[in-house]
């Protein structure tokens, strides 16, 4: 077995990945074969779009993007755009006022077009959007042409496709986003000592909502499933599962069709976190399951409540590498008042049970692993990342998660972090993850926490003024 001090078959592959300077060139030459311009161009032509947005997610789950002419799609596949290489890291400047991702001094990336991600956005069919891959351009010299880590889109690709090339197993999964709406017929209607949700008089108040959510998603390629009204405001809308890095994808799609539903109806939506003490927070449950081929692993047909084998050791490398990966799942100062205030169905532990919302991992009736403890600010593609990279620990040296509702000895004792501060430690402190990740992406993720942190523990909050301006004498 490998070393996990060094991140494993996991992390030897990913050094691999980034390693290999032709990506840029291969990318390049399968863009400007006649074909692929060819069916593009008629793309274009047929949907009559004018106007394409070739676009990128950040590290902070932004996405970034350019607006060219249709016209220069033949272009655009040959050169792509280009950025300034922080645009990655959100152009975030640090508290000492430097750019963090390598200052102003830093080149810049060129983001080449998969032209097979060409869609048209329903709310304006001039309007289309190709998703792009970051790499370090050719001209830089020697160990350029290579994918950035910074590209968390790009890496979880790469990464699904080598563990599915190394164990045979696809990673699946769906996501359960609940985000926040606020302003004009967005009021609740409940009794105070009930919850809200549920209720058909509150889901009809956001029927404007769900209609326009559901069209546009439908319009993208969504397979809209369900949804529901949870707390004050709060609409959880799904869609189908699929293979890990498309739901991925269709979230950073997910948070632009909301913000526009937003904006036509003059009304406020919120991935926060926790919006309010006393409410429900806004989770991003990620149910995922193992496939071979049509078969899911997790599950061998049995009636009964009950996981594999295979799924108890994916159960296992994710709980003991929940305190290491909270960083990500809970990415904000905000993330963590989510885990603070009881029971509103957060849960604060690394341990798993059987169909019980208490937990971590919630093993379902249907075959999946539910892991809780992402909240809807979570970089979809950074946390099916860390997701994966503890899976394959837990597969790869068989480890055990203990009998589910109880603490297991042998992963030694799991305390979860409830302050960023405290993530920011057990994110450093996991060798195995350390040594999983590439080291530009652990640096400069890390950077943008550690000045998140400070900057919040420099602020005087209204608590502190109500709690100590007249405690003395």
């Amino acid at each position: 077995m490998s070393d996990p001090t060094t991140g494993g078959s996991f992390g030897a592959a990913l050094r691999g990945i980034l390693a290999d300077t032709t990506a840029f060139a291969r990318h390049q030459d399968a863009n400007m074969q006649p074909e692929t311009i060819a069916v593009l161009g008629e793309r274009i032509r047929e949907t009559g779009v004018k106007y394409i947005y070739y676009m990128i997610p950040t590290l902070g789950s932004r996405t970034v993007a350019k607006v060219v002419p249709a016209e220069h799609y033949e272009r655009m596949l040959r050169k792509g755009i280009a950025f300034h290489r922080t645009a990655l890291t959100d152009l975030q400047t640090s508290r000492e006022g430097e750019l963090i991702g390598g200052g102003v001094d830093a080149h810049e990336f060129w983001g080449l077009p998969e032209p097979e991600t060409f869609q048209v956005l329903p709310w304006d069919p001039e309007v289309g959007r190709i998703f792009c891959t970051a790499y370090d351009p050719p001209q830089l010299g020697a160990g350029s042409g290579g994918l950035i880590p910074l590209d968390t889109r790009a890496l979880f690709r790469e990464a699904h496709r080598s563990f599915t090339e190394r164990t045979g197993f696809e990673l699946r999964s769906g996501l359960e986003p609940e985000m926040t709406w606020t302003g004009p017929g967005m009021e609740v209607t409940c009794k105070d000592d009930q919850s809200p949700a549920y209720q058909v008089e509150n889901l009809e108040k956001m029927r404007p909502v769900f209609k326009k959510v559901i069209s546009y998603a439908q319009g993208l390629g969504f397979a809209m499933i369900q949804g529901d009204y949870e707390d004050d405001g709060q609409l959880e809308l799904n869609w189908d599962f699929d293979r890990a890095e498309l739901t991925a994808e269709r979230m950073t799609t997910y948070r632009q069709v909301c913000k526009q539903v937003a904006r036509e109806l003059g009304i406020h939506a919120s991935f926060m976190a926790k919006p309010y003490n006393g409410k429900m927070g806004n989770g991003c449950h990620h149910n995922l399951s193992l496939w071979r081929g049509e078969e899911n692993v997790i599950e061998d047909g049995r009636v009964e409540l009950h996981v594999t084998d295979t799924g108890r050791h994916a159960i296992a490398g994710m709980l003991q590498h929940t305190p290491g990966s909270m960083l990500v799942m809970g990415s904000t100062v905000n993330s963590y008042k989510r885990y603070w205030d009881a029971g509103q169905f957060a849960p604060s532990g690394a341990d798993w049970g059987l169909d019980t919302r208490g937990v971590a991992v919630r093993i379902s009736a249907n075959g999946r692993m539910e892991y809780r403890l992402p909240d809807a600010s979570v970089n979809p593609h950074l946390s099916h990342l860390y997701l994966l990279a503890a899976i394959e620990h837990g597969l790869e040296h068989e480890l055990d998660p203990g009998e589910p509702g109880s603490l297991n000895p042998a992963l030694g004792e799991v305390v979860v972090p409830n302050t960023l501060g405290s993530a920011i430690e057990a994110f450093e402190a996991d060798s195995y993850l350390m040594g999983a990740m590439p080291e530009e992406l652990t640096r400069i993720f890390l950077q943008l926490k550690r000045d998140e942190w400070a900057r919040y523990c420099g602020q005087i909050s209204q608590w502190e003024f109500d709690q100590y301006w007249e405690a003395i004498p």
